[in-house]
């Protein structure tokens, strides 16, 4: 687990707080440094996404340099604006939300604005820095008025799956129905509460920061999803 700074942990005491925690302890103990095994990868939920032409990427740099580049790319068209992914490889956690809105377009990231600050939050809330996490989102085009078709999102959840199997994070955060759609067949409201598999790597959908920021009250309930996205696996 990371370690945080003061101003870190304060703002990590701030979203337990609104997220209702008023206990220092839990009905199990947890061991939170003991690092979750890694699983072999089992078939996924979500039906088979067809293959799209792009050139060979066997590293994440490859990739990220098609990302930047293709034109053949879901929702590209010459009035959209690339957002591109961001962060370490082999990241504690790959948030993974849906086509970047305005706010992240003026942010230059695939969560911006207050979202981002309350990703932060809930990040710290867990142990984990910002700069730990990946962010990526299903299209990175930011492109107004634009719908994802279902072929779309089948291609778009096909990129999804080979940039996590490059950027190798420990652990996925589905951030809101359309990454739950694309790469677990299912909505968020039947996604959540449960820990799936996606190219091996465990998995727990919530909602996305943009929504918790309109509906404070389901914050206990995201707070839930991170507990769950933070457990040991036996």
């Amino acid at each position: 687990m990371e370690t945080i700074g003061m101003a870190e942990a304060r703002s990590a005491l701030s979203w337990w707080l609104e997220a209702g925690v008023d206990v220092a302890i839990q009905e199990q103990p947890r061991n939170w440094m003991r690092p979750a095994p890694v699983s072999p990868t089992p078939p996924t939920a979500a039906p088979t996404a067809p293959n799209i032409s792009e050139p060979t990427a066997d590293t994440l740099v490859e990739l990220r340099q098609w990302l930047s580049e293709s034109v053949q790319l879901p929702l590209a068209s010459a009035t959209a604006k690339r957002i591109m992914p961001h962060g370490p490889e082999d990241a504690a956690v790959m948030l993974l939300s849906d086509a970047p809105a305005l706010e992240d377009f003026s942010a230059g990231q695939p969560i911006g604005g207050v979202a981002w600050e309350l990703a932060v939050r809930m990040l710290a809330a867990i142990g984990i820095r910002a700069d730990a996490a990946y962010s990526a989102s299903l299209s990175c085009f930011y492109s107004p008025g634009a719908r994802m078709s279902d072929k779309d999102r089948a291609e778009c959840a096909d990129i999804a799956r080979r940039h996590l199997r490059l950027a190798k994070p420990k652990r996925l955060l589905l951030l809101g129905d359309g990454p739950c759609v694309a790469l677990l067949g299912k909505r968020l409201v039947q996604a959540r509460g449960h820990v799936h598999k996606v190219e091996g790597v465990r998995t727990v959908a919530t909602f996305h920061p943009r929504h918790l920021i309109n509906r404070p009250l389901d914050k206990a309930l995201a707070w839930r999803d991170l507990l769950l996205l933070m457990e040991d696996e036996s």
